[in-house]
């Protein structure tokens, strides 16, 4: 009689098993069903946010000339930044913004891979040579922030950081509003 208790416990023992063996083949399966769709699906339909630019033309033609770069004031009073970050700095390596402003910051390299990070923000990117890096922020207060490379770009990298400098929305339309870009020169 205690062989077919024990038989018995096996039997429930084993069926539970059994169960939970099919329930974790079935979630393996559904992870790896999501993950062939997900690489066929961004194999045949590529991300709209993924721009490309020739790199060895920067500086000679298009947006990232170095007369475009810089802080642009546009009409509806939105700011559009451009910049290029290369081995061992950022061109411009000093940004001013006014605060409460919408802010597109678009960056690119003519080089290596590297790190764009504000402090005290949530704007963090790499910047991918051919790839023009966007982001999307505001900076509601007027203050000053670092601006450093985070990604590991060569002998060097240790010197690669700029600023960015925030101003009031009147003081930065008096130093700066008739100007086509603003600059921190002077300042």
């Amino acid at each position: 009689m205690a062989e077919s208790v024990e038989l018995a416990a096996a039997r429930v023992v084993d069926r539970f098993e059994r169960r939970w063996s099919w329930v974790v083949a079935g979630v393996i399966a559904v992870v790896l069903a999501v993950m062939v769709y997900s690489g066929l699906h961004w194999t045949a339909m590529s991300p709209a946010s993924v721009e490309t630019i020739d790199a060895s033309r920067l500086h000679l033609s298009g947006e990232f000339v170095e007369s475009n770069l810089g802080t642009e004031i546009r009409p509806d009073r939105t700011a559009v930044v451009r910049l290029i970050a290369q081995q061992y700095s950022f061109v411009p390596s000093c940004i001013v913004l006014p605060a409460g402003t919408p802010v597109k910051i678009r960056v690119t390299s003519p080089d290596v891979v590297h790190g764009f990070l504000v402090t005290g923000t949530n704007v963090n990117t790499m910047v991918i040579p051919g790839y023009v890096a966007e982001v999307r922020t505001r900076f509601d207060a007027a203050a000053d922030h670092l601006m450093p490379c985070h990604e590991y770009c060569s002998v060097g990298h240790e010197g690669m950081w700029a600023r960015v400098k925030v101003l009031e929305r009147a003081e930065f339309d008096r130093l700066h509003g008739q100007q086509p870009r603003a600059s921190c020169a002077g300042q």
